[in-house]
């Protein structure tokens, strides 16, 4: 099993799985203030990394997409575990890529860190079908699990109501 190899002369830092035997979404903290993280095992490595609740959403949905294209009858088993412990993001995602490997027949994500360009961190994923919409499911679920959306302005509705800009300011309750 390949181990994230260190930056030697500019060399990147790869956290790679391929496959790992967990890979998923997950928040920490309360709607309205959660953090998301993406979180992949590999016997006892583990890697999480920072992302935004939008990139989630997006990855799930392109994967989606690709999986229609390459086995539209692939299922996945439900995983409804929390994130495991300790979460300490190795970094936060900037730019993500997302492809499919005939030869292997797997999904291949590239989640890059958003800072500076010298500081070339990545993780690399390569998922079987079953294990990427396993991975979508459990997005879609955790994407969802946030705040209502306002039915006039489409912006997150907080417990104390919001702000609508499409009601001139008028404060809306959910």
């Amino acid at each position: 099993m390949p181990v994230p190899r260190a930056r030697l002369g500019g060399m990147p830092v790869v956290h790679e799985f391929d496959p790992p035997e967990r890979f998923v979404a997950g928040t920490v903290g309360p709607p309205g203030s959660r953090t998301f993280y993406l979180q992949a095992r590999a016997g006892n490595r583990l890697v999480s990394v920072t992302v935004e609740k939008q990139q989630v959403e997006v990855l799930a949905d392109r994967m989606g997409e690709v999986l229609e294209q390459v086995d539209p009858a692939a299922t996945g088993n439900g995983d409804n575990d929390p994130l495991e412990s300790p979460i300490d993001a190795e970094f936060r995602v900037g730019t993500m890529t997302l492809s499919w490997d005939q030869e292997s027949q797997r999904v291949v994500i590239e989640l890059f860190r958003y800072e500076e360009p010298e500081a070339e961190e990545l993780m690399l994923l390569r998922l079987p079908t079953r294990q990427a919409r396993a991975f979508i499911d459990r997005a879609q679920r955790v994407v969802s699990a946030g705040r209502p959306d306002c039915p006039f302005c489409g912006g997150p509705v907080d417990p104390d109501g919001h702000l609508c800009v499409r009601a001139n300011g008028f404060r809306r309750r959910p």
